[in-house]
């Protein structure tokens, strides 16, 4: 299932987030979100899945929504892997 900007914030607003993870894939990450009975995968606006090239970009991202506290998988970090995104 998947979420987007505007929904994720009514969740952190509401203190529904149980957890939070950036998910390495590839040389891209995305974030995944855990609340009541649900866990959702960050969308686009355009409903993609919303990718980010560093770590630093999406830490910053989901800083300024509010979330101190995230879980790192980086099982399938390949850094040097080019990404299929363009």
């Amino acid at each position: 299932m998947t979420i987007n900007e505007k929904a994720l914030r009514t969740l952190i607003d509401a203190a529904a987030v149980k957890r939070a993870r950036v998910v390495a894939n590839g040389a891209v990450f995305h974030v995944e979100i855990d609340a009541p009975g649900r866990s959702f995968i960050v969308e686009t606006g355009k409903g993609a899945v919303r990718t980010w090239r560093s770590i630093d970009a999406v830490a910053k991202w989901l800083k300024g929504l509010g979330l101190g506290s995230v879980a790192l998988e980086l099982a399938r970090w390949q850094p040097g892997q080019k990404s299929l995104l363009g």
